[in-house]
């Protein structure tokens, strides 16, 4: 009977281990198909659109982006400048585009807001700031979390250097960022991310140092001409359907263990033999 409990102990004692250990991997794999969804969902509605319809939803963002401009203010109150919660959406789920960073191999689409539950699933725009849409007089700030046990995101984004290029895609056009700078500054710092006259910004916001979250991880990108042909609007899910190898084995052994356990647990209830004296 012992032993018979012992088998049983030490199988749930495998199973929450390997719980814990597989838990963030999938929950990557699920979040990477929940955004390649989305990204796939949002060029379904642009294929859907006129050349005509996406120019007037482009203009009225550009305009958003002159009116924030003339209005410094609107940095911290950003209610000062109107329409920003339905520019950009043609989905009518808040999602503006999507942001491609292949240094890091991150895709996610990017959200109206920096709320809890957009952070949790992709990348927020940071209201206050500039619409991604380019421009002179424009620095759109999106930001990411880092270190989530659910999803990647903008962990990595520590990895870049000056000089790597990440692109985002608004419409049915795309825009390339270089970085031109990455500084760590104190959360009440801001300075960095405000509008520079003439230039074309995007800057990349994170926590950091990992885990701790005491500042703020700021990778700018200054616009320049696009460096390889994309055709927007088509997306072919590929990489959010892959799973890490890591993952593979473990799963891969669990069929074996339970049937190990098994005849462990029927060679536990088997009669003993009697031995004659």
């Amino acid at each position: 009977m012992k032993k018979h409990f012992f088998s049983i102990a030490i199988f749930i004692m495998f199973i929450v281990g390997l719980s814990v250990l597989l838990y963030p991997a999938i929950s990557e794999y699920i979040n990477s198909k929940h955004a390649s969804r989305v990204i796939s969902e949002y060029n379904e509605k642009l294929s859907d659109s006129s050349t005509e319809e996406l120019d007037a939803v482009f203009a009225k963002a550009e305009d958003y982006n002159k009116r924030l401009h003339d209005s410094p203010s609107a940095f911290f109150e950003p209610d000062l400048v109107s329409g920003y919660e339905d520019t950009l959406d043609i989905t009518g789920t808040g999602i503006m585009g999507y942001i491609d960073i292949d240094r890091i191999n991150v895709e996610l689409p990017i959200y109206h807001g920096i709320a809890k539950e957009v952070l949790q699933v992709g990348v927020g725009h940071l209201t206050g700031t500039s619409l991604p849409v380019g421009g002179e007089s424009t620095h759109c700030v999106l930001s990411g979390h880092r270190g989530l046990p659910s999803a990647k995101l903008f962990t990595d984004l520590n990895e870049l250097e000056v000089g790597d290029t990440f692109t985002i895609t608004i419409l049915d056009r795309r825009f390339t960022y270089e970085v031109d700078q990455i500084k760590i500054v104190l959360p009440e710092e801001f300075e960095d991310l405000r509008i520079a006259d003439g230039k074309d910004y995007c800057t990349l916001l994170t926590c950091t140092p990992y885990g701790i979250n005491t500042h703020r991880l700021l990778v700018r990108g200054v616009r320049i001409e696009n460096t390889e042909e994309k055709k927007v609007g088509v997306y072919v899910k590929n990489e959010a359907f892959r799973i890490d190898p890591l993952i593979v084995a473990p799963i891969a052994a669990v069929p074996l263990l339970i049937i190990t356990f098994t005849l462990i647990f029927i060679s536990d209830k088997r009669p003993k033999k009697k031995t004659k004296k």
